[in-house]
């Protein structure tokens, strides 16, 4: 009869497996990870390594020229035409006030702990079930 494993023990085997497993594993196929592992490693340190040294500016400071040829001021013109962002393409629009009774009300929600008071209140006065036991 087998005795069933508890997750912890389930996961030490499994670990120990594993280990037993690379082993045993032919030295080449470990040699093969270890060269893999290794060339990944030095690609990502390399890279960050010369990403910090790369400057793509100068350090030197240079004053900021701007050209004449724009006017730096506001200037007042006509607007343009209204375009619809619709697709049907009409525009309406009202002026005026909106009567508070036309917008409608919110729904109100009752809040969490008034209905956990509630259902606490009802099940204190739900009568108790009677205790029953059997001896077999």
């Amino acid at each position: 009869m087998r005795i069933a494993l508890t997750i912890p023990e389930a996961a030490l085997l499994r670990l120990t497996q594993l280990f037993h497993m690379i082993r045993e594993s032919p030295p080449d196929r470990i040699n093969l990870m270890k060269t893999t592992l290794f060339a990944l490693l030095f690609l990502c340190a390399s890279g960050a390594a010369f990403g910090q040294t790369a400057s793509v500016l100068s350090n030197n400071p240079q004053q900021i020229v701007m050209p004449d040829d724009r006017p730096q001021h506001a200037a007042e013109h006509s607007m343009a035409t209204e375009a619809s962002l619709l697709s049907s393409g009409t525009i309406s629009w009202a002026k005026g006030e909106v009567p508070l009774a036309e917008l409608g009300s919110p729904i109100y929600h009752t809040p969490l702990g008034d209905i956990a008071r509630a259902c606490r209140k009802e099940h204190a006065t739900v009568p108790k079930a009677a205790k029953v036991t059997e001896n077999q």
